[in-house]
């Protein structure tokens, strides 16, 4: 995507509308791909260990893999799929699996295809809340770091349950408020702008995934290992990184992302904003 009048950027941030979220993506997809060297678009999980951005959006894609039991299962969903590196993975880890991919980013799922060389997906240019696929076909459900998207998530948890298998099990990898209510722009400032999504809680999500009869199974909170040493990391090589960024986009947007990261940091020191992994079975 060429670069577009600030304006226009500042008015999908504003509305929210699902075109609007899918053209702000679109548009920031380039930054976490020019900051990480990948196509990842997740924030991470950083171990000890853990040296560089890329390796830490593996690490996440792992853990919800390994959550979702992918080793023991054969179809596989992976909704908001973005350039599908993450099911590129599962396939590379878990040769029997058969995944499908739905995202409504076409642009995306396009340049997927040219990546997958031989680990195979299915794609589908889809909205997560009206998904065409077959009832009871999918053992698995996996949304990484997506459904925060997902508006309203109702439609998309319905959707999910009425695709799954009887046994079958959904992951969620998603970054939520733990005071929604109390927070506003005040509170996490510049990051509004690199989170313009819904901002749902996790007693929202919890409440959702029960109404549609599915058991929540575990929940794992990984917020402290997710922000702050993400934005660590960018604060350190800001530099080197400010460099790759300015390659393909213009200074302020370098800058809203810094001022971002330094927000992002404190909103999670301050107990804000969190990281929750959740497993469910229908």
């Amino acid at each position: 995507m060429n670069n577009p009048n600030p304006i226009k950027v500042i008015l999908w941030t504003l509305r929210r509308k699902e075109n609007d979220v899918v053209n702000l993506y679109d548009y920031l997809a380039g930054v976490m791909q020019a900051s990480t060297g990948g196509n990842f678009l997740n924030f991470g999980y950083w171990e000890e260990n853990t040296s560089s951005p890329l390796e830490a959006q593996e690490n996440l894609c792992r853990m919800a893999g390994k959550m979702a039991e992918l080793d023991k299962t054969e179809f596989v969903l992976d909704v908001g799929s973005g350039f599908s590196e993450p099911s590129f993975l599962w396939k590379k880890d878990y040769p029997g699996i058969e995944i499908t991919c739905i995202n409504i980013n076409k642009n995306q799922l396009v340049e997927a295809n040219k990546n997958q060389k031989s680990y195979k997906i299915n794609p589908v240019n889809s909205t997560a809340t009206k998904i065409p696929i077959a009832s009871s076909t999918h053992d698995r459900i996996i949304a990484l770091e997506s459904a925060q998207h997902f508006k309203p998530l109702d439609d998309f948890i319905s959707e999910s349950n009425r695709i799954l298998k009887k046994e079958g099990i959904m992951v969620i990898a998603i970054p939520i408020l733990t005071r929604p209510s109390k927070v506003g722009i005040m509170q996490t400032g510049i990051l509004q702008f690199t989170w313009s999504s819904e901002h749902y809680s996790l007693d929202i999500i919890k409440e959702t995934i029960q109404e549609h009869d599915l058991e929540i199974m575990e929940i794992k909170m990984i917020g402290s290992k997710v922000y702050v040493p993400l934005a660590d990391y960018y604060i350190k090589n800001r530099i080197n990184l400010r460099e790759k960024i300015l390659d393909r986009y213009p200074s302020y947007v370098e800058s809203i992302l810094f001022k971002s990261m330094m927000k992002m940091k404190q909103a999670a020191n301050d107990k804000i904003i969190e990281y929750a992994l959740i497993k469910c079975k229908k």
